[in-house]
């Protein structure tokens, strides 16, 4: 992210609900925010394993352990194939629709 996570974290606090178990950022933010800026943005053909790697690290931000995928898990995830797919460009894409895409969960 080129930031430290615990501040971007705080000040999207106010995207999870106070009953919601789950450390997730606002949902209306895209998701290009939470990508480190000083790299260039992803290709199109790169798109799909960052969207898969920050649907992994969101996961993995889970306040309740039991909710959080294991590393056994994790590294599954990381070394399969499996790509999750966006129907419109990454810059275009919230951190709302990122968590309500189908696919792998913890």
């Amino acid at each position: 992210m080129g930031s430290h996570p615990g501040d971007v974290f705080s000040s999207l606090s106010s995207g999870a609900s106070s009953s919601s178990s789950s450390a997730s950022p606002a949902p209306e933010m895209p998701i290009s925010e939470v990508l480190d800026q000083r790299i260039s943005p992803p290709t199109k053909q790169e798109a799909g394993e960052v969207v898969s790697l920050v649907k992994i690290a969101f996961a993995s931000l889970n306040p309740s352990s039991q909710c959080r995928p294991t590393m056994k898990k994790v590294s599954q995830l990381l070394s399969s194939t499996q790509r999750l797919h966006l129907s419109k460009p990454l810059h275009m894409t919230t951190c709302g629709e990122l968590l309500a895409l189908d696919g792998f969960t913890a």
